[in-house]
């Protein structure tokens, strides 16, 4: 009997397999990281076919690790870097251009060219509740149509098709060029630039406004529901493909944050605070991402408020790998141990431009308030606060946007283990901070949208019953500097403006 359900977490840095039972306990994992390209400055591509052979060496790992069989494993489910945007060729399986992803700036001038058409940045917000921003993959299969050349006219010929990473392994786990699904879910589609949010399916007109044939896209199908059995060939075989969740949702789904008002911040790569609004598709007034949250089989779909900060993890690795400040990850809390404050320091990483509430392609990160008492410690504090404001700057927007004030937080991704962090990070909103007992929420997330939809768990409730709390942190900083150390934070954002003009 299928004891286990599997997820294939396919990220910005890695890609990693999971293996979980039913009360959501982590049996077995193996993870891989890929290549990061940067052939321009705020250009970032991934090497797809990469990320397929990880996907499948990560697959067969995690099976040896648990010491089990594809037999065993009841439904396997699917959550990925969102926006990150592939085109292929459906007759050979190769990619045109590498994956262009999410933190990319390259397609600033189209996003400039299509406001122009009327509207500016709200153009299309009304029908996919996002703004025009160089995030999204619409804009990136345009350029990828633009630049590459005779991948225009192969997608008119229907070719080409395109594809979030989701959709990407979906197509190679199911045979690719030998009958592979060309599908992708709700979560996925609605970071697009594409989907209309009313009706769930693509957006003919915007698609002509961005040269896109509609014979490139995915066919949209649910979050949860079995879309194929994986291929033969694969350490997976004939296990049923069940469940397909962007990452952010997937983690909002893996924190149990089913119920209308529960929010989740997934401390990653960059940081993303997601807030469930139920089957209401409320419109954001300051600076927030309508997406949709989830859609379980026939439910009615769920929608979320999202606030998306582009560098923060990432923001770690610049101060490990480009300035060589620290050898590893975990020792930038040692450091920042040593100061008791930012020493006036505040660093604002707009490497990729400035996401929400901004929304600023024309910013570039800034470091301020330097003085000759600032020490390698403060500028370490200065990292790991920086993460905590852009929290509290979004968190902010989304107590505006719902009416309803967040009396707690609950976090998960690879920096909630930094204790400092996640203090400042309680000290700076004024609520408490909770990090669940299973912090891979993400596949998590996606192993539950999978077992849903092949009965391995029976509903909702039995992920509620799943979630327990590991550690909580209250706030214990007085309100006068707390207001004052934001007071200037928000100055520092200031200085980043305007730096990209049209000149450059």
């Amino acid at each position: 009997m299928a004891s286990y359900v599997a997820a294939i977490d396919q990220g910005t840095t890695s890609t990693r397999t999971m293996i979980f039972d039913h009360s959501g306990q982590v049996v077995a994992s193996e993870q891989r990281e890929h290549k990061q390209i940067f052939p321009k400055a705020g250009w970032v591509e991934h090497d797809a076919e990469e990320i397929w052979a990880n996907t499948r060496a990560t697959a067969a790992g995690a099976l040896a690790n648990a010491d089990l069989t594809a037999s065993e494993i009841a439904a396997v489910g699917i959550t990925n870097q969102r926006e990150t945007t592939l085109v292929w060729d459906r007759k050979t399986g190769k990619p045109v251009y590498n994956a262009i992803v999410w933190q990319d700036t390259r397609t600033d001038r189209i996003i400039e060219e299509l406001g122009a058409l009327g509207g500016g940045q709200e153009r299309y917000r009304d029908k996919t509740g996002l703004p025009l921003a160089t995030y999204f993959s619409g804009p990136k299969i345009k350029w990828i149509l633009d630049n590459v050349e005779g991948a225009r006219e192969r997608a008119e010929k229907g070719d080409l098709l395109f594809g979030n990473m989701d959709t990407w392994l979906l197509w190679n786990m199911t045979g690719g060029v030998d009958g592979g699904i060309h599908v992708t879910d709700p979560t996925n589609a609605s970071r697009t630039l594409l989907m209309d949010l009313d009706t769930l399916s693509w957006n003919p007109d915007i698609a002509a406004d961005m040269g896109i044939p509609m014979s490139m896209l995915p066919e949209i199908r649910s979050s949860s529901e079995t879309y194929a059995t994986t291929r033969e060939r694969g350490s997976l075989r004939g296990v049923p493909i069940a469940g397909i969740l962007g990452d952010q949702q997937a983690a909002t789904f893996g924190q149990a944050c089913l119920s209308v008002g529960e929010a989740k911040n997934t401390y990653g790569t960059g940081n993303f605070v997601l807030l469930n609004t139920g089957t209401e598709k409320v419109m954001s007034q300051n600076g927030l991402l309508t997406t949709v949250c989830y859609k379980l089989g026939t439910k009615d779909p769920v929608f979320a408020l999202e606030g998306s900060i582009a560098v923060t993890g990432s923001l770690v690795q610049w101060l490990r790998d480009n300035l060589k400040m620290i050898d590893s990850a975990a020792e930038i809390e040692e450091h920042a141990r040593t100061v008791d404050s930012n020493g006036g320091a505040y660093i604002v990483p707009a490497f990729s431009g400035l996401f929400a509430p901004y929304w600023r392609s024309d910013a570039r990160g800034a470091l301020v308030g330097l003085t000759r008492y600032v020490n390698k410690g403060h500028l370490c504090r200065a990292v790991l606060e920086a993460t905590a404001f852009q929290s509290r700057e979004v968190i902010d927007a989304m107590n505006a946007d719902s009416g309803v004030p967040l009396k707690s937080l609950k976090v998960d991704g690879g920096m909630v283990v930094n204790d400092l962090l996640m203090q400042f990070q309680a000290d700076i909103l004024g609520v408490p901070v909770i990090r669940p007992k299973v912090n891979e929420t993400t596949a998590l997330g996606a192993a539950y949208a999978a077992g849903l939809a092949v009965g391995f768990w029976a509903g909702e409730d039995d992920i509620r019953n799943n979630w327990a709390e590991d550690k909580r942190w209250e706030p214990n900083m007085d309100e006068a500097r707390r207001e004052r150390e934001y007071r200037n934070w928000k100055k520092a954002v200031t200085k980043t403006f305007d730096w990209v003009t049209e000149e450059d």
